[in-house]
């Protein structure tokens, strides 16, 4: 998916404080944007937290119902640099197609991992026929020595899934309590999807090493006794080894966490890197049609354009 609200410049800020002993909880609130026809709540980057480990960019999608003669999502040709997209999909049947030559329909309970490396174009559609949409969509930053990787897309229809104090949890990348995810990484990470069936409340294990936010996407939910509406981020810092959720019947939630990255992040439009001078040559390299981004001859549809840089080189 785009970005169409132009963050500048992603960096990390303050931990979390501790007060009487206590880590505090930081509440950042979500924006609304619009993604290929679809309202999406944002809530990386914002101004409050830029990163999260090298988490850079979370949209939740839906859930969404299209109706009458609408086509659900549809996002034309855009490219990317220095990220991977990572797409959970919970409701609704998505098709990716990109400039590697790939096709694959992304159904709920899967993961599509593209990484960009030194240069990717890609499209998003709703299948035809498709009334729903419900998905995370993540971006995460490719550390510095990994920014011209090799584009690549790699696609996760099996990811470890089980039940802990009557929550499901499924493990979409990373290791977490003594599970390992498939999905490629560059860097040290968690993600981990959470649903109640019923009303229940789970101490998850936190690596104290490591940063962690979690975002409730169906209902209201309570961390440490402390309450969170339905897309209000909690940015629960580092050093904890442990925190307690407690979700309502239906309640769920994505908790997000790696280690920090300690390296200067810059994100204009589509692109992430670590110069203002990387992100310029690849907006001039997408706006002449350079061969680094290729095509995708079986949309159609016109190309997504960026706006002006907002500075010189």
């Amino acid at each position: 998916m785009s970005n169409l609200i132009d963050d500048k410049t992603l960096s990390s800020s303050l931990d979390c404080p501790v007060v009487a002993g206590k880590r505090l909880i930081q509440h950042i609130a979500p924006r609304t944007a619009d993604v290929g026809g679809i309202p999406v709540n944002r809530v990386l980057p914002s101004r409050q937290r830029r990163l999260v480990g090298a988490w850079c960019f979370l949209d939740h999608a839906g859930p969404s119902v299209f109706k009458g003669d609408s086509a659900g999502l549809r996002v034309g040709p855009h490219p990317h640099i220095g990220l991977q997209t990572f797409t959970w999909m919970i409701e609704g049947e998505v098709l990716h197609r990109d400039s590697l030559g790939h096709e694959q329909v992304i159904r709920p309970g899967q993961v599509n991992l593209m990484t960009a490396g030194r240069g990717i174009s890609h499209t998003e559609e709703s299948v035809l026929g498709e009334s729903h949409l419900h998905a995370a969509q993540l971006w995460i930053a490719l550390p510095q020595a990994h920014r011209n990787t090799e584009p690549r897309f790699d696609h996760y229809p099996n990811l470890p899934r089980w039940q802990a104090q009557g929550v499901d949890l499924t493990l979409l990348t990373g290791e977490f309590a003594s599970y390992q995810a498939p999905a490629l990484s560059f860097s040290p990470l968690v993600g981990v999807d959470l649903y109640s069936p019923q009303a229940a409340t789970l101490s998850l294990p936190l690596r104290e090493d490591f940063e962690y936010a979690l975002l409730p996407l169906e209902s209201e939910l309570s961390i440490d006794s402390e309450p969170f509406a339905t897309n209000e981020l909690a940015y629960l810092g580092r050093g904890r080894d442990s925190v307690e959720v407690t979700l309502p019947e239906g309640g769920r939630a994505i908790l997000v966490g790696g280690e920090p990255l300690e390296e200067e992040v810059l994100i204009w439009w589509n692109f992430v890197g670590h110069s203002k001078a990387e992100i310029a040559e690849a907006q001039r390299d997408w706006e002449a049609g350079s061969a680094r981004f290729g095509d995708i001859p079986q949309y159609h549809g016109e190309r997504l354009m960026p706006p002006p840089l907002p500075w010189k080189v």
